[in-house]
């Protein structure tokens, strides 16, 4: 006989009697007032009984499946199989996925809605594990909690077990979708054994995944908050989540409970992402003339101008004195930086020798960042030597920008600037040791 724990005993039968007693009253005060009440109010009595109701539920649990997959939202009258497949039986993979939940994965069920309340009852959680997940796994206590009479108690283990078996020999369906698969190492497509005929399901538990991330995102009093917090250019750590072109796909029309439990609580809304080609902005890229530094253009790109905005937001916010908020800072300026690398690769693409005209007003270290073959073979061409402080100029010249953009609203000073200046020509001179750009 496998060891009990009879605390942990108690506790069970304490949540499982907790769950009837809350049924049985709230049907209870349905009962109307008349001749028939005392005799209903009997009955609903012996019916919430443990020993009656267990045995009737595990009769009843038969009318259900737990899911993860789903077959009725692809056609609400296919007939075929649908599967209880936990994130941990499947393959890890570098895609997004089922795989990706984890252990706080939402279960869904399908059959017979009048059943429900088995599952509603094997969703009770004891010390982070649900009833379904304790009879999967046989736990013992939970055998004990059920019944002293060992036979009786297993009978209903393995009754309630089974809601996570398909109903019948595993099966597709002729309103199901199908697709043909090539596989195989050396697939022929000409051979029809070279294919395998898959039977795609719902992934009801991403699904609702999915669906609860955006509503978060989008209604909650955090959510509503941060973009409280950007519309005045305030720091917030919670970041704005936007989901455009978005569609929602209605499933079970009046009765969503048709569909599945999880559908039913979505009230039959299911989020689909924009699933659209990108749309490509050909850049015309131009060479910089009658600018005398490139800073300017490289302020005005888009991505550049947000982040100094949230860095602005950041420091206004008054964050503490201490590692986190160090950290978040230099986060933005690298971000910054690497946006830097972006806006000199397109200037560096251009046909060398662009920064030797007369229009080009570029101090010598910009030119030679932004132009390396034109002003080496300048310099080639007059005899002169290559610059060797590029990359000491282009990093003060950052640092003095940044300060610039700050400081009308706040004190930047020394300390301010060599440490934009410290992590620029870290970039820097780690491009010059790779061979990235020479001196």
């Amino acid at each position: 006989m496998p060891n009990r724990d009879p605390q942990r005993v108690n506790e069970l039968r304490t949540l499982i009697a907790d769950f009837l007693k809350t049924r049985r009253d709230d049907k209870l005060d349905k009962v109307k007032e008349d001749d028939d009440a005392p005799a209903r109010r009997e009955e609903l009595h012996q019916q919430f009984i443990s020993v009656a109701w267990l045995d009737d539920a595990a009769r009843r649990v038969t009318q259900i499946q737990a899911v993860t997959h789903s077959l009725k939202p692809i056609h609400p009258d296919a007939k075929g199989s649908s599967l209880y497949s936990t994130p941990q039986d499947l393959p890890a993979l570098t895609v997004v996925g089922s795989h990706c939940l984890g252990s706080g994965f939402a279960g869904d069920v399908v059959g017979n809605a009048a059943a429900l309340d088995v599952y509603k009852f094997l969703k009770i959680e004891h010390q982070g594990n649900t009833l379904l997940a304790l009879v999967l796994r046989r736990d013992a206590d939970l055998a004990a909690a059920f019944s002293d009479d060992l036979v009786q108690a297993e009978t209903w283990m393995s009754a309630f077990s089974g809601i996570v078996e398909p109903r019948g020999r595993v099966a597709s369906h002729t309103l199901a979708k199908q697709c043909y698969w090539l596989t195989g190492n050396e697939p022929d497509p000409h051979d029809d054994a070279s294919f395998h005929l898959l039977a795609p399901l719902y992934a009801s538990s991403l699904a609702h995944r999915v669906y609860l991330t955006i509503q978060d995102d989008r209604f909650s009093e955090e959510a509503k908050a941060a973009r409280e917090a950007r519309k005045n250019e305030i720091f917030s750590d919670r970041p704005v989540r936007e989901y455009p072109h978005m569609a929602v796909q209605k499933l079970g029309g009046t009765k969503p409970q048709n569909i599945s439990q999880l559908n039913s609580e979505r009230r039959g809304d299911n989020f689909l992402l924009a699933s659209l080609p990108p749309v490509w902005r050909s850049l015309d890229i131009k060479p910089l003339l009658n600018k005398e530094s490139m800073f300017g253009r490289y302020g005005w790109r888009p991505e550049v101008k947000k982040l100094v905005r949230t860095l602005l937001a950041f420091f206004k916010s008054d964050p503490a004195r201490n590692l986190a908020t160090r950290e978040r800072r230099d986060k933005l300026v690298n971000d910054l930086i690497d946006e830097f690398w972006q806006f000199s690769a397109e200037l560096q693409s251009l046909e060398p020798g662009w920064s030797q005209i007369s229009e080009c007003h570029l101090s010598g270290a910009h030119k030679h960042w932004l132009d390396l073959d034109g002003v080496a073979q300048a310099c080639a061409e007059s005899g002169l030597a290559l610059p060797t402080d590029t990359a000491e100029n282009v990093s003060r010249d950052f640092a003095n920008w940044l300060n610039a953009l700050l400081r009308d609203p706040l004190p930047m000073g020394d300390p301010e600037y060599l440490q934009w200046r410290k992590l620029m020509l870290e970039q820097l001179k780690e491009e010059e040791r790779e061979g990235r750009h020479g001196n």
